[in-house]
């Protein structure tokens, strides 16, 4: 049997790939009762991600979109923040890096500096792999085929053997509530890896800010520091110093970097 989350994943990832999914279609996809189905449709349909019709539900989002389409949406705020955050991480550090969009640049930038470096991401590591001064460790598990990012049990058993001083990772929505993803999946294996880590550094452009997805992640004062872009709102930056949270703030209109 699948749990809430998971079987909640799975109704987005079939109504995602199908446009419009008939209701008897998921009961026997998921393997739960036609009550807990419509349960989960209007659960889902609450948030935004479905359209409940008769008979069925019709997707109304793009929160599992493909790594490649994902990877081109605020593509400077994303160079912008990943250079910054790469800038952070000093030698000799031990880093583990989420399989976000955004942490893939943050890799890119990494080039000659001497670290250790764990992640679930098969982007990230291909990216590392051939670099001198970068110890790779890999972590295993179920790998999603959308992103290419390993999640699942076996993702989670290996983190819990495993301590980083820093952990650079991305989030589909933030709100004064915590951090959001779309894949329930992501989000466990994403807990144990806070848990893992001594610092934590939310990478994410100023769209991510005021939204939700699927699934609640942590909340905020789980996050040590945020880099992010110029379109941050006074508001939400008040927000995030009152919550003691170190910010830093990339300029992308002038195309310079400065410390907030």
């Amino acid at each position: 049997m699948m749990i809430t989350d998971e079987r909640r994943t799975r109704i987005l990832q079939i109504a995602e790939e199908s446009g419009f999914v008939s209701l008897q279609r998921l009961v026997s996809a998921v393997g739960a009762s036609e009550s807990t189905v419509r349960r989960d449709l209007e659960f889902l349909h609450a948030q935004g991600h479905l359209h409940r019709t008769r008979g069925g539900a019709a997707y109304a989002g793009d929160s599992l979109a493909d790594f490649d389409v994902r990877q081109n949406r605020a593509s400077l705020e994303k160079r912008r923040i990943a250079q910054r955050t790469a800038e952070l991480i000093t030698e000799g550090e031990t880093v583990l890096l989420d399989g976000g969009t955004t942490t893939l640049e943050v890799a890119k930038n990494l080039n000659g500096k001497t670290l250790q470096v764990v992640t679930n991401s098969l982007p990230i590591a291909s990216q590392l792999m051939n670099q001198p001064k970068v110890e790779l460790i890999f972590i295993g598990g179920y790998v999603y085929p959308k992103t290419g990012v390993a999640l699942g049990d076996q993702a989670i058993s290996a983190l819990k053997n495993i301590n980083v001083s820093r952990l650079v990772m991305s989030a589909g929505g933030v709100t004064q509530d915590g951090l959001f993803n779309s894949n329930a999946l992501l989000v466990e294996t994403e807990r144990q890896m806070i848990s893992a880590a001594e610092h934590v550094t939310l990478v994410a452009d100023s769209s991510k800010f005021g939204q939700r997805a699927l699934s609640q992640l942590c909340p905020l004062n789980a996050v040590s520091e945020i880099v992010t872009d110029d379109g941050l709102s006074d508001e939400w930056r008040r927000t995030l110093k009152g919550d003691g949270i170190a910010l830093e703030v990339v300029e992308v209109k002038s195309r310079t970097m400065v410390e907030s």
